[in-house]
C-alpha cells in the first residue's frame, strides 16, 4: 500500500523509514555510484531530508520499503534551484503550484514495474490534495524510457551531459494509465491519501 508521510512522522514508522533510507543507499551509492553520504546504519540521507519533506512510500506486506519518492515545495530550498539551475537557463523555479520530486527509489528485487507507477500515482494524489499543477524533477537519460512505459512523460526544460530537468502534469488520463500499470484502482490511492490525513474520531465510552 501507499503511505503518505512528512519527515516528522517517520519516527512512528521507524522500520519502514529505516528500510527506505537503506534502500536509497543501495540504489544511489552502491549501484549508481553517486557522491552521496551513507551513515553508520547504512542509510542514505541528505540535507533535504532535514527540511521536513513529504514522502510517498510503497509499504510491502512485510512492513518494509518497496519504493519511495520525496517531495518539497519549490518556494523553499530544492535540488533543482541549488544544483541544477544551469539546466533551466540559470534562473530559479519557484511557484506555490509546483513541488520538486527527488530520490525516486525502488527496493532491490521488488516489483518495480508495479511500484514505480504506483509512486507516480501517489504523487498525483499529492497534487490533487494540495492544488498543485506540476512536479519538477531531475532525471538521467535512461529514465525517459521508463516514464514512457508508465505513461507519465515529462516536458523537458533543459538537458546537458545526459541529465535533464522535467515538468510533470497529472491529468485524469495519466491517472488512469498509472493506476492500470500499478494494478491499484485510482480510487484506492485517493482513499489511502485521504485516510492519512483524516483525524480519527475518539472512542466515546458510555456507562
Amino acid at each position: 500500500m501507499l503511505r503518505f508521510l512528512y519527515a516528522d512522522q517517520l519516527p512512528r514508522h521507524a522500520r519502514l523509514a529505516r528500510s527506505m533510507f537503506q534502500d536509497r543507499a543501495l540504489q544511489f551509492y552502491h549501484r549508481h555510484g553517486w557522491d552521496v553520504t551513507v551513515n553508520a546504519e547504512g542509510e542514505e540521507r541528505d540535507e533535504y531530508d532535514a527540511l521536513n519533506p513529504f514522502y510517498v512510500i510503497w509499504e510491502r506486506p512485510d512492513g518494509l520499503h518497496g519504493g519511495s519518492a520525496r517531495f518539497l515545495p519549490t518556494t523553499g530550498r530544492t535540488m533543482v534551484n541549488d544544483h541544477f539551475r544551469h539546466l533551466i537557463g540559470g534562473g530559479t523555479l519557484a511557484s506555490p503550484f509546483i513541488w520538486e520530486c527527488t530520490r525516486f527509489c525502488l527496493a532491490p528485487g521488488g516489483e518495480g514495474g508495479r511500484i514505480a507507477p504506483a509512486l507516480m500515482l501517489g504523487g498525483g494524489e499529492l497534487m490533487r490534495a494540495f492544488g498543485l499543477t506540476h512536479f519538477v524533477g531531475v532525471f538521467d537519460a535512461p529514465m525517459i524510457r521508463a516514464y514512457r512505459h508508465m505513461g507519465a512523460v515529462p516536458d523537458v526544460l533543459g538537458s546537458a551531459r545526459g541529465i535533464s530537468v522535467g515538468l510533470w502534469e497529472h491529468d485524469p488520463r495519466t491517472r488512469d494509465t498509472l493506476a492500470a500499470r500499478a494494478g491499484v484502482p485510482a480510487q484506492t490511492a485517493t482513499d489511502w491519501f485521504d485516510a492519512a490525513f483524516t483525524p480519527v474520531e475518539p472512542v466515546r465510552l458510555t456507562a
